[in-house]
């Protein structure tokens, strides 16, 4: 059950509340130095340092959070909060705020503004289908399809199919030459997908590409049996050609909760796809999901399942390569525009649309830059360097920030409490802030925090980005407060029992919903 606020706790904090008013008008400021081996604030609230000041703010939790941290078995050196009202000047609330912390997908709230900034809610990416050669009357093209990717981070492969289909519709029913996509969009660096966790068949731990189709990433819809050891079917979406799959799924008698824990992927050794593990027939149809192969191999596979799914053929391969600038286009398709693509990364924290977006970041500040055909080594890099710039002009700070890979499924990513609470303050100013704000999910609502404050009155009042990795657990957004002013909200727990925080991150958004100032 999540912590609620009686009104005997409400006639309690209410004289700390006009304590603080008093102290305020007195201009009473209060400050501590932080101490790694420090013990936990006691107080409700403090007069707070501006979080301009290089040193680290003083700040004190409120008791509804200090007690649920205790109970879960986190020393306050563990923790980082910001709280602030969006129209103020200082926090109502900071704690370990200069403190750099691994902050897993809230990172999203750094990239999303990074690319709402410098590229524009509007922006669209526009994949494009071309060929250096005649359609005959017989159907067949007289040379190479090209498929030129640019850098999309959503062609889903029912875009990609209507693609071909309208190709199709063209007449086209043979390619003599070769069917050549362009990856060259994007130039990112080496990735490996096992690299974080050993799990390189997930689909959070695959990379961005130029041409990117359907996320990296192939469905598979599980039917489970009637009976335990039944076979589970498996159905997959979309076809790759080459990728031949070896179902050992079971059906159990086990209950479903957490369903997926027991399903595994892996690479046999004459390279199909093995499905292992069991799916209690108690959960009914589920969909998994699965990156087989890496991107160029992935698009390269998907297109020929899909032409030929369509009844086309080719003479040539189906093969990675550039397309010449003279090339005519036949066909092109644009993606949503970026605000509503914002807004599927952060819902539901889709990894590979933050590694694709910085990358974008950092392609766009190279073509500023270097319009002469200058070749970049890696746009990742430059999109790192952009947003930090984007960020610092803004009046944000950036000392301790560490990116990685946009997304925070990292181990080496940092950011400090102030950086993101400032950043959330600074959205509330600019002219793109409706997309950015609904882009978060809405705690009890939707997304990724739809099981947050279910039983809270505060469910609903509050527009939250989580962010979950081993050792860490955060929370940052807006909260609506009962007093009628919005908050910017953010807190960071580093520390192995960090799973066992959300009581304490759902208690910090109570107590600002109940008119923290």
């Amino acid at each position: 059950m999540l912590p609620r606020y009686s009104a005997a706790l409400l006639a309690y904090t209410a004289p700390l509340f006009t304590r603080m008013q008093t102290l305020s008008r007195h201009c009473c400021r209060i400050a501590t130095v932080f101490v790694a081996a420090a013990a936990l604030f006691l107080a409700e609230s403090a007069c707070l340092p501006s979080p301009a000041l290089a040193a680290q703010p003083a700040g004190r939790l409120p008791s509804v959070v200090r007690d649920a941290l205790v109970a879960a078995k986190i020393p306050a050196e563990a923790v980082s909060v910001w709280v602030q009202d969006v129209d103020a000047k200082q926090p109502a609330l900071a704690f370990n705020a200069a403190l750099p912390m691994n902050p897993a997908s809230v990172m999203k709230i750094v990239t999303s503004f990074a690319a709402l900034e410098l590229l524009g809610p509007e922006r669209v990416w526009t994949t494009r289908i071309a060929a250096n050669g005649p359609i005959r009357e017989n159907g067949s093209l007289a040379g190479n399809l090209y498929l030129v990717g640019d850098g999309d981070p959503v062609l889903t492969y029912e875009r990609a199919w209507r693609l071909l289909r309208r190709l199709r519709g063209m007449g086209v029913s043979v390619i003599e030459g070769d069917i050549v996509l362009d990856h060259s969009a994007l130039v990112l660096p080496p990735h490996d997908p096992s690299a974080f966790d050993g799990k390189g068949l997930r689909p959070y731990n695959t990379t961005g590409d130029g041409l990117l189709i359907h996320f990296n990433t192939q469905d598979l819809a599980l039917f489970p049996g009637a009976q335990e050891r039944d076979a589970v079917k498996v159905v997959v979406e979309p076809p790759l050609a080459g990728v031949a799959i070896d179902n050992q799924i079971v059906t159990s008698g086990k209950p479903c909760s957490i369903w997926y824990r027991d399903l595994e992927a892996r690479i046999g050794e004459n390279g199909h796809l093995v499905l292992s593990g069991s799916l209690p027939a108690s959960c009914g149809p589920r969909l998994w999901a699965t990156a087989p192969l890496a991107p160029p191999d992935y698009s390269a596979a998907m297109v020929r399942a899909l032409w030929q799914e369509l009844g086309g053929r080719v003479r040539g391969q189906v093969k990675n390569g550039a397309m010449s600038p003279e090339t005519p286009i036949l066909i092109s398709d644009a993606s949503p525009p970026l605000a509503e693509i914002v807004r599927t990364m952060n819902k539901w924290s889709n990894n590979i649309i933050a590694r694709q977006l910085l990358a974008q970041v950092g392609r766009a500040d190279f073509i500023a830059a270097f319009s002469g055909g200058f070749s970049p080594a890696d746009m990742v890099a430059t999109g790192i360097e952009a947003t930090k710039q984007s960020l610092a002009k803004a009046g944000i700070e950036t000392s301790g920030l560490v990116i990685e890979n946009g997304s925070g499924l990292s181990r080496q990513a940092r950011v400090r409490a102030d950086t993101l609470g400032t950043l959330l303050v600074m959205v509330w100013r600019r002219p793109w802030m409706p997309e950015f704000i609904a882009s978060l999910p809405v705690a009890g609502r939707d997304g990724t925090a739809y099981r947050r404050l279910e039983t809270s009155p505060a469910r609903g009042y509050a527009h939250l980005k989580t962010g979950t990795i081993n050792d860490v657990s955060s929370v940052a957004g807006y909260v609506l407060g009962q007093n009628g002013r919005r908050y910017a909200v953010v807190m960071t727990v580093n520390h192995p029992n960090a799973g066992s925080s959300r009581k304490a991150q759902d208690a910090l958004v109570e107590w600002v919903w109940a008119g923290a100032r």
